[in-house]
């Protein structure tokens, strides 16, 4: 069976939730990712997640001034994750269910450890015609 650790990646990048979204955009520009974790603080005691959809909806398409907008004030929080023990069926079809393009992946402790995007799916459907 397929599973999600096997097939994550173990890059995550975080972001305080009082940076500017410009900021955020400009790191995950130079890190060539589409989303950062945003970390928790006092005032934002749950994890969040910043995507280049949430950047292109909620700025972009809303014509706001990154400059002017915080990260907490277009995140989504709290995040949703999957396990990594968990398999890639299942996993797919809870990110289709919840419209979730960038899943922060938990091991059993709870801990981040990683991200499985569709990205990461079209190297699994690759490795399925290959065998």
């Amino acid at each position: 069976m397929l599973k999600v650790k096997d097939w994550m990646v173990d890059l995550l990048v975080f972001v305080d939730p009082d940076t500017t979204v410009l900021e955020a955009l400009q790191l995950m520009r130079r890190r060539y990712i589409h989303s950062l974790l945003v970390n928790k603080t006092s005032a934002h005691p749950n994890y969040g997640i910043i995507t280049s959809t949430d950047i292109c909806d909620r700025i972009i398409a809303e014509e706001r001034n990154p400059a002017k907008i915080k990260v907490h004030e277009i995140m989504t929080s709290p995040i949703l994750t999957i396990q990594e023990d968990q398999s890639l069926v299942e996993c797919v079809k809870f990110m289709k269910e919840k419209h979730i393009h960038h899943m922060p992946v938990a091991n059993s402790k709870n801990e981040l450890v990683g991200f499985i995007s569709p990205t990461d799916m079209l190297f699994v459907a690759e490795s399925l015609g290959k065998s």
